[in-house]
């Protein structure tokens, strides 16, 4: 008999009926069945609520397997005049194969530890919470990802023979291009809150520019000009929303101090009316056909000491950080195994239960000349000093110092460096880097960057945690047979 005021079961709400509980020894059924997947589902709403990048990309799932294979054709054959009694062969020109994107190794997971479980049971409060937060966490991971993979595109140097690469005529180059590296030390100012307001509106300004340049490239290589994106910080964002907003009396002289962004129509109806803020993280602005989203994860720290993923993520960033990210939708490719695995374990020696969600993921370049990548000066630490800085890295398996960059006056694009190609020396070759190539060789070096002189002092001294990961490995190989793609950086490419 329960003496009167003893607690009961029915009283005692915390683990004293195992049909209630959620660790991984539930039965089959009862109360507390459902909880684990209603809960992952509430991971999965947050999850795409937060991501950002993944929406942007050639984005696939996968039900089983490891890897997905994305086809690469060229163009058909033309018989400019078809006589009679002639056989059509069909042409060699539609050469088919396939790009392989493989999953990551290892999934990533969101973790966390309770000291009271039943809280999930009963409060939707605290369970919604958790659920978001186990979203964001795993979204943030693979915003990072992506838009280090959106980088990484921009650094390939495409194929030596493409089949994209020429046309039945053999003119337009569609493929095989690599990727772009806008290098402008007016971009040291974008979205630099420590800048003038002058030097912040002529990088924002600069930027647009270089949106329109990435415009006539894409319809220069025969590429889609539709699903172009721009991605900025938060700062930058509002920097090119203000752009034409009066800050002082002198830009009101003559009627000037009309927003380009501002929605109206004398203003271009880029954006909308001063009235109305644009302070949310998905909030997005429109300019000649490219949508400019805001995010707080473009690259621009070491990875290799704060690692986001595999070695094919972590790369050197900090080196010259990302300022803007341009690309057409199908540069890159993002794989993810179908669901989210959530498992619970129920500690009882500790009086705790430990949750872990997990999901798998995966990334590949896929066409890297629909990519680009704007950043200032190679010198992000030594302003003012900037042509003195040198950093070495491998380049196509040559270790490579760079250093003496100099860039237009006006303009601001860097027009050549010194490399010195025995390595360990001060920099004594010029190199004229006013080719795509050239740059991107610099901007490799400084995805596997080894050295940086931060001081401008001449000497490049070993930096601990920048080799930690080795040298930036390309996907694309440089080779004349393209079944010969992705053989090199078996621990940093495709499938490896």
């Amino acid at each position: 008999m329960t003496a009167v005021g003893s607690l009961g079961n029915s009283d005692m709400g915390y683990r004293i009926d195992t049909t209630m509980g959620i660790s991984a020894q539930n039965p089959g059924t009862g109360a507390g069945r459902l909880v684990l997947p209603i809960w992952a589902g509430e991971v999965i709403n947050a999850y795409d609520q937060y991501n950002i990048f993944e929406p942007l990309v050639d984005a696939k799932t996968i039900s089983s397997g490891t890897t997905m294979e994305f086809p690469v054709t060229g163009y058909v054959d033309l018989k400019s005049a078809w006589n009679a009694g002639e056989e059509l062969t069909g042409g060699t020109n539609g050469k088919a194969t396939t790009f392989r994107i493989a999953l990551d190794k290892r999934p990533m997971a969101a973790h966390f530890e309770l000291d009271n479980v039943d809280l999930m049971l009963t409060q939707w409060e605290f369970r919604s919470e958790l659920a978001r937060q186990a979203g964001r966490t795993l979204a943030d991971a693979r915003d990072r990802q992506i838009a280090a993979y959106l980088c990484r595109a921009a650094a390939e140097n495409g194929l030596a023979e493409d089949p994209r690469a020429t046309d039945w005529f053999g003119g337009s180059a569609v493929g095989g291009l690599g990727g772009k590296i806008f290098c402008n030390n007016k971009f040291d100012n974008l979205g630099l809150s420590t800048a003038t307001a002058a030097n912040r509106t002529d990088a924002a300004l600069k930027l647009l520019e270089k949106i329109e340049e990435f415009q006539i490239r894409l319809q220069e290589v025969d590429a889609p000009t539709e699903g172009v994106f721009c991605a900025v910080t938060p700062r930058t964002f509002q920097d090119i929303r203000a752009l034409g907003v009066a800050r002082d009396s002198s830009d009101l002289a003559g009627g000037a101090g009309r927003p380009f962004f501002g929605g109206v129509a004398d203003a271009g109806g880029l954006g909308a009316g001063l009235n109305q803020g644009m302070f949310n993280l998905a909030d997005r602005l429109e300019y000649q056909g490219c949508t400019i989203v805001k995010t707080n994860h473009l690259p621009t720290t070491n990875l290799m000491a704060n690692k986001i993923g595999e070695k094919r993520y972590n790369r050197s960033f900090h080196v010259v950080p990302t300022k803007a990210i341009i690309w057409q939708q199908a540069c890159v490719a993002s794989l993810r195994l179908t669901g989210l695995k959530v498992d619970q374990v129920d500690d009882v020696r500790r009086n705790t239960v430990f949750t872990v969600a997990s999901m798998m993921g995966g990334t590949g370049v896929l066409k890297p000349e629909h990519a680009a990548v704007c950043i200032g000066s190679f010198a992000p630490t030594a302003r003012g000093n900037a042509n003195d800085v040198m950093f070495s890295g491998a380049v196509d398996g040559t270790i490579l110092e760079f250093g003496d960059f100099a860039y237009d006056g006006t303009t601001g694009d860097l027009t050549g460096y010194e490399t010195d190609p025995e390595g360990g020396g001060t920099p004594s070759d010029a190199v004229t880097a006013n080719t795509d190539a050239l740059v991107r060789d610099a901007y490799q070096a400084a995805l596997g960057a080894k050295k940086l002189d931060a001081n401008a002092d001449g000497t490049a001294t070993d930096v601990s945690g920048y080799s930690t990961e080795g040298d930036f490995v390309k996907e694309y190989v440089d080779a004349g047979n393209i079944d010969n793609f992705g053989v090199t950086g078996q621990d940093d490419g495709l499938g490896g």
